[in-house]
């Protein structure tokens, strides 16, 4: 009964990766700026390995959705660079 709540329950753990991962994105190119690309790059490689080693589909499923939201967010800072430099994004003032 239980194995028919996986798929569900994949789709609310990437549903909220994802959402972690906006805001997460925005605050990291806000304090870090572009460079913040190598913290996300690292934990995509983490996330894929958890995913490889975990013996459970289910947590294999999210290791791996964890890994690719990581890996997408290297794309994302820089796009939010660039919207930042348009001025849709408040620029640190602190950081020249």
């Amino acid at each position: 009964m239980l194995e028919n709540f996986t798929g569900l329950a994949i789709g609310l753990a990437t549903f909220l990766t994802i959402g972690l991962f906006h805001p997460l994105v925005i605050k990291a190119e806000y304090h870090f700026g572009t460079r913040s690309w190598i913290a996300f790059f690292l934990l995509g490689v983490l996330g894929a390995v958890v995913s490889f080693f975990c013996e459970s589909t289910f947590f294999s499923a999210v290791a791996g959705v964890f890994a690719f939201s990581s890996l997408w967010s290297i794309r994302e800072v820089f796009q939010q660079a660039e919207r930042v430099r348009k001025g849709w994004f408040p620029a640190n003032p602190r950081r020249s």
